[in-house]
């Protein structure tokens, strides 16, 4: 039988340890036995989960000899990892054993070295957190879950369910795989990745800078059809003066910023009305549907059609 251990640290996020518990603990085989024994490991008695506190059955030693080790999230910034835990971790990988994160777990795990030189994914708002902490870690903040073989990384929350189940379809197949997603009443597979889930708030200027006035005005014209040298002359200044006051102000370009708003309008389009998609785009500023469709699912990952289905 398969053992997954666990791996509970102070501050542990309840969702992201009682995931893979609940997912493991239901799966069960074609013959009805049990694919999987569970392990709820700690490195002291009592660990703080938030709104309480858990006592883990299992200490340290739990980890050995595990087939799979989770690394659940913790809230953000973590108490440093303990040379304890970082050294059982960096054991275990040496032995071969499978380690996965749940959302923000990607710290703890990034912290023991094992993530260096490897795409990886975590909670998107915590992403940008990630890569400035460790920079020899490739941060993919699009998607649900990252597989590199022995190492695995989640989104957060749901994403967790994706990457448990990810697992159980690699040890048992696609038919165990798929019961235990629907007594998780998930599907199988989600469309899309995380990047339907961010919301792409506008690029942020300081208060009082000179920006604000000509950005509120872009906010109110998101539907006209505005060329760089358009946005220039309502700012009264050249595209090139305009340009460095933007990367300046905001890190992005005037025609990037734009973009961003009119997905994001768009979004909320989508959610708070029944307008069809191509009164959307044009709504928005896009010159045709397809223009529309190209660049909302370039930057959610999901058509403007799925992502309806998911948030209206």
């Amino acid at each position: 039988m398969h053992t997954v251990a666990v791996l509970a640290l102070d501050q542990v996020i309840p969702f992201d340890l009682s995931t893979p518990i609940e997912v493991f603990t239901r799966t069960r085989l074609p013959d009805g036995r049990p694919g999987y024994q569970i392990r709820v490991c700690a490195e002291q008695p009592q660990i703080e989960a938030g709104a309480f506190a858990l006592r883990a059955p299992w200490g340290l030693e739990g980890l050995k000899g595990a087939d799979t080790i989770i690394v659940p999230g913790t809230t953000v910034p973590a108490a440093p990892l303990t040379a304890p835990v970082r050294d059982a971790l960096r054991a275990a990988a040496r032995d071969g054993t499978r380690i996965a994160s749940i959302c923000t777990g990607t710290f703890p795990l990034a912290a023991t070295g094992l993530l260096d030189g490897l795409r990886v994914t975590t909670h998107w708002i915590a992403a940008d957190l990630l890569a400035a902490a460790y920079p020899d870690i490739e941060v993919d903040p699009d998607v649900l879950y990252v597989d590199n073989g022995q190492i695995l990384t989640s989104a957060g929350a749901a994403a967790g369910l994706d990457l448990c189940l990810h697992m159980i379809r690699k040890d048992y197949g696609s038919a165990v795989a798929a019961h235990a997603a629907r007594l998780s009443v998930m599907p199988l597979e989600r469309e899309g990745g995380q990047a339907q889930f961010i919301v792409h708030d506008y690029a942020p200027t300081p208060q009082g800078g000179t920006l604000e006035p000509l950005l509120a005005w872009l906010q109110d014209n998101l539907a006209s059809d505005l060329t760089l040298a358009d946005v220039a002359a309502h700012a009264g200044t050249s595209t090139r003066t305009l340009i460095r006051r933007f990367r300046e102000q905001t890190g992005t370009t005037p025609l990037q910023w734009l973009h961003r708003a009119r997905i994001r309008q768009a979004q909320h389009l989508l959610e708070s009305t029944h307008h069809t998609v191509e009164r959307i785009g044009a709504q928005v500023g896009f010159s045709s549907p397809t223009a529309f469709r190209d660049r909302f699912k370039k930057t959610t990952g999901v058509s403007p059609h799925s992502y309806r289905r998911a948030f209206s």
